[in-house]
This record gives structure tokens, sequence and C-alpha cells, in this order.
């Protein structure tokens, strides 16, 4: 009978069932060599195994397997499966399942823009918000709609499009309560709910609560107008200002009020139009206090309180506050008389 020895009241020196699986696991999966060149002989406080791809060292040959998959995207993979998120944000509590999502968050707080385009020079955070960028410059457009047939560079555009066919407004402001097709409308909107403008402009320092609203601002300080009319030539400075000019090449007008039933080419004017059915006057002037149902009236309105005048006649040069008077003054030059007295 072959004595039991005695058991070590050492902690060092206990090997439990799991390591000593863990040991052969790996003694079967990974084989080293002495004369492997990423062995050494070394102290106890030494990490004997270094991984040939990146250097890391291991003391554990397991340990070395297990750090093995992250060069063969076995480990990254599987994360995708699990519900742990490992990596946490050090500015925000978000928390990614991998290391490499985490890596591509960081730069919203760094707001480096390492990729460029080489064709326009614009700067991204992530190479594959560039690579989604190059499209623009290119005339493909692989995506297309399957009710209207319109056609987009990009699927997140088509996806966006799409919802122009349906009535469906699944985001909604906490605010006001008003709806939305898409969440990238929401938070723009978000912005009429506060003073803040963080958005200036360098020419003439005017400030915007969107960035959006700056970049068609900055329009009006250059001469270049890039759009033009297919039908009558004219160009404009905005592709917005084309759009709502087409409507006046067609007789449609799908937008009609809901109360008198008055029908318009362009919901802009609709929404004008809609002041006149209520006594709301939410445009008041900061100089006498008048208020007024229209911003456009209240715009015209503050040329009273000014002595600019920057209407002035080709004719005879006489200048005016408004180009209704200029307009109305006009008739001076010629033989119409639109509002001659008839007597009987």
């Amino acid at each position: 009978m072959v004595k039991k020895e005695e058991a070590s009241d050492s902690s060092d020196t206990e090997i439990s069932e799991d390591d000593y699986h863990e040991t052969r696991v790996a003694q079967l999966d990974v084989k080293i060599h002495e004369g492997d060149a990423n062995v050494r002989k070394c102290d106890s406080n030494e990490k004997p195994i270094s991984c040939s791809e990146c250097g890391e060292m291991f003391k554990k040959k397991w340990d070395l397997k297990i750090h093995m998959k992250t060069h063969t995207g076995e480990k990254q993979h599987m994360q995708v499966h699990s519900v742990e998120r490992l990596f946490g944000c050090s500015f925000y509590y978000k928390r990614f399942k991998r290391q490499a999502y985490l890596k591509s968050h960081m730069v919203v707080h760094t707001r480096e823009k390492p990729f460029r385009c080489d064709v326009c020079g614009k700067r991204f955070s992530l190479k594959k918000i560039l690579n989604k960028h190059m499209k623009v410059h290119t005339k493909e457009r692989p995506f297309s709609c399957d009710v209207c047939g319109k056609r987009f560079k990009l699927k997140a555009a088509l996806n966006r499009h799409m919802t122009v066919h349906t009535e469906e407004r699944p985001f909604s402001c906490d605010v006001c309560g008003k709806r939305f097709k898409l969440k990238a409308m929401l938070k723009p909107h978000m912005a009429v709910h506060t003073d803040e403008r963080p958005f200036s402009c360098d020419v003439c320092g005017k400030r915007f609560k969107l960035k959006y609203t700056l970049n068609k601002h900055m329009a009006v300080h250059t001469e270049v107008k890039p759009f033009s009319c297919d039908v009558c030539g004219k160009r404009f400075k905005l592709k917005d200002t084309l759009n709502k000019h087409m409507a006046v090449h067609t007789e449609v007008k799908p937008f009609s009020c809901d109360v008198c039933g008055k029908r318009f080419k362009l919901k802009d004017t609709l929404n004008k139009h809609m002041a006149v059915h209520t006594e709301v006057k939410p445009f008041s002037c900061d100089v006498c206090g008048k208020s007024f149902k229209k911003k456009g009236v209240l715009k015209t309105h503050m040329a009273v309180h000014t002595e600019v005048k920057p209407f002035s006649c080709d004719v005879c040069g006489k200048s005016f506050k408004k180009k209704g008077v200029l307009k109305t003054h006009m008739a001076v030059h010629t033989e119409e008389r639109p509002f001659e007295t008839v007597w009987l």
C-alpha cells in the first residue's frame, strides 16, 4: 500500500482539479518547443512565453492560446453573441462589446479626424465614414426606391427616403408633442425649445441654432449660384430655393388648407396662409411692441424704425424703405394707371 503524501499548508503548491485540466488542455493544444525563439528561460516573476504576432508576454501557455484568437478574429466574433459589454468609455457611461468599438467611439470625445478625402480635402473621424463620403464624388446611384424609382448613392439615404411613402411618424418631441418621420429631424427640432445659438457666422457674426441653418446662411456672402433651373435657366445659391422655384413651372398644387380648402404649390406658402385663420400674433416688434401674424410682415415693418432705404428706382433713383412701395412707384414711369378714378 502506497502511503498517501501529506498535504502542504502552502497555497502555492496546491493544484485544483480546474488548474490541472487547464494545464492539460494547454499542453495538448499549444506545443511549445525548447528551441522556439519566443520561449526563453526566466525567473518566476517574468512572463516566459511571448506572442509571435504582437510580442505580448504570458506566464501560461493556455493564456497564450486564448490571446492568439484575438489575431484570428475568433474571440472578437464570439463577443457579438454575448450580452456582456466589457469595454467602457472613460468619458461617458456607454459600454461596448468589443475594444475596437470603444476605440471608434472615443473619437467623439477627442474630435480627431485622421481620415482625409483625397478629392475635396474633407476630414472624418472614422474610415468607414470616409468610405461612404467617397461616393459623393461618383455618379453611381446603386440604391433605388421600389415605389417611385428614385435612385440614391447611399443605402442610408434610400432608407430615409422611404419614409416619404408612409404616414408613420414614430419620433415625437417631449416638449411640444410634434411628431417626425426621422430621428434626424427630431434632433434639430429640439433647438426651437432653447435660446442657445452655438453656431456663428465668421463673416457677419450672426448666430444660429443649427449648423444646417448656418451653412445655408453662408450663401448670402457669396455671389456664386451653382444651382440652375433646367426649364428657365434661372440660377440659385441654394438647392432648397431651386426646389421651391420648380413649382412655378407646374400647375400642381398638392398642399391644401384644412380650413378653407385653398390649395398651394408649396408647403411653406400653406404654412404662412394658415395665419389668416387665427388671431394669434406671435411676432412682435422690439421697438414699438406692435405684433404680427407673420415673421415676414414683422421684418418689413422694422423698416419704419430706420432711415435705411434699400430699394431704389432704376429710372429716377428715388429710394424706398419697402419693395412694395417701389413697385407701386414704378407706375409713374409708365402710361399704366391701375388705380385711376373713373367719373360717371
